[in-house]
């Protein structure tokens, strides 16, 4: 397990170079055993996790150190946010030579601290590993977490909580927010200098194009964030997941899911749910998740557009179609998703109203997102569920019809790759997180990550995780644990 430190080597103006504050009794609870195999993490390592992932001792070669970035939260600008409670440990290449970034949440106070304690409680840490495996376990792009270690420590958010460390693998940990930091700042060097490391380590392609103005880079280098962020946004609307704080700081360039704080997945369907209990407008509730990303892009477009060439109107009169241009491609991409999702490979843009009148069908009969799509792909198999045919009323023949078409095992196979059987529901979450905190005991959490590491094939337990929430999840509410 090599480090490298190659953000650290972008200069003093992107980070504060600071050491994690040592905690009092660190103690390992969560390993992620897979992910540790993909980062080639020593023996030597895994026997020491607790020290080294709690940030009592540094990985050899680790120049550690704490991100500068802003951001937009809930609409308002904030010139100047950073890692106030967590350390970048630098690179690590992965046995298939990606490079990653390691870095540790709950770590202790930075210059970005803002009168915050630099620390995480047990609950948001274990929320983050379980979240993070099970996105990435549906196939969604996503940061990964490959320790959880307890800080022996009593944190007060409220009530009393214990305290924990988190680790948190990322491609990177460049945000919409870190490029929105240097604009603000007028630090045009920085700005260049950041946009070039970004195209380096995550659209390489763009550097192998041969006489590329600065203009196009800059153009290439939106639109290739933009689809990332679409694949990511179209696949949370995929499962049902509501991210709750899609700031321009909780945005990543690499387009991976990061934050899983106020984090909820939809119960009963509804465009307007929100869980978050910091989002009184319902600003990043499901439905509104596809424009937040285009407004977000918007923003990232307006940090780049001094480094164009030309007139700010000529490099506007560039970019903007590229930003405009978003809704239609978040709405093939969309459409495409959700066809599959019935079981239907293609669909025409004339034939979309049929998407939008199942849906609506699912909102007026209060349907369980997730379980009306598993419960329509065993319709697809071949068992009979009268049921939910009457809920869909003609809807249901049409369906079944577009199914036909395409042949039944493909339809079946389609929905078998879209429909999870089984997700991270929030009533199990929270008996998981309570099990942890209150009685620290691990096992749940160990067998909820077993069921939800296979989401679209039944385990042993998964049923144990298939029931719906008594309320369908009306009343349930989530925090972003700082």
């Amino acid at each position: 397990m090599i480090i490298t430190n190659s953000y650290h080597d972008l200069g003093a103006p992107f980070y504060q170079q600071i050491r994690p504050v040592a905690v009092d009794s660190p103690e390992l609870v969560l390993w992620n055993d897979e992910l540790a195999e993909q980062l080639a993490v020593s023996q030597q390592v895994i026997d020491n996790a607790a020290s080294y992932f709690s940030g009592n001792r540094l990985l050899q070669g680790s120049i550690p150190l704490a991100q500068a970035y802003a951001g937009h939260q809930f609409g308002g600008f904030n010139p100047q946010l950073g890692d106030g409670r967590a350390h970048l440990l630098g690179d690590i290449q992965t046995r298939d030579r990606a490079i990653k970034d390691l870095q540790l949440k709950g770590s202790g106070v930075t210059r970005f601290s803002r009168r915050g304690d630099g620390r995480c409680a047990l609950k948001p840490a274990v929320r983050e590993f379980i979240m993070s495996e099970a996105m990435h376990s549906l196939g969604i792009a996503t940061t990964r977490s490959l320790s959880v270690v307890t800080t022996g420590e009593t944190l007060y958010r409220g009530t009393a909580a214990p305290g924990a460390v988190v680790s948190r693998v990322a491609s990177s940990h460049i945000r919409v927010g870190t490029f929105q930091y240097f604009a603000a700042k007028g630090d045009m060097a920085s700005l260049e200098r950041l946009l070039g490391y970004a195209i380096s380590r995550h659209y390489p392609d763009i550097d192998t194009i041969t006489d590329l103005s600065v203009d196009e880079k800059v153009s290439r280098f939106i639109e290739s964030v933009i689809d990332r962020q679409i694949d990511t946004v179209v696949n949370w609307m995929r499962v049902g997941f509501i991210h709750g704080v899609m700031n321009t700081d909780n945005m990543t360039i690499s387009g991976e899911t990061i934050d899983y704080g106020p984090c909820a997945m939809m119960g009963i369907y509804h465009p307007e749910t929100v869980y978050s209990s910091i989002d009184e407008q319902g600003r990043y509730c499901y439905g509104n998740q596809p424009a937040i990303l285009q407004w977000n892009m918007a923003r990232l477009a307006e940090t780049l557009l001094p480094l164009m060439k030309g007139s700010s109107e000529q490099a506007v009169a560039r970019i903007e179609p590229v930003i405009l241009g978003i809704t239609e491609k978040y709405q093939d991409a969309y459409y495409a998703m959700m066809a599959n999702k019935f079981g239907v490979k293609e669909l025409e843009a004339s034939e979309r109203g049929f998407i939008d009148d199942m849906l609506q069908r699912m909102q007026e009969n209060k349907m369980d997102y997730n379980q009306t799509f598993a419960r329509l792909t065993t319709i697809a198999q071949g068992q009979k569920d009268e049921g939910l045919a009457r809920q869909f009323d003609g809807l249901f023949s049409q369906w079944q019809q577009q199914g036909a078409q395409l042949g039944l095992q493909c339809a079946t196979t389609l929905m078998r790759q879209n429909n999870p059987v089984v997700i991270a529901r929030n009533h199990h979450m929270e008996e998981v997180l309570t099990a942890c905190e209150e009685d620290n005991n691990y096992e749940p959490a160990l067998r909820f990550l077993t069921v939800l590491r296979s989401p679209y094939n039944a385990v042993t337990q998964t049923s144990d995780y298939q029931d719906l929430p008594r309320d369908g999840d009306v009343c349930y509410r989530t925090y972003c644990g700082t």
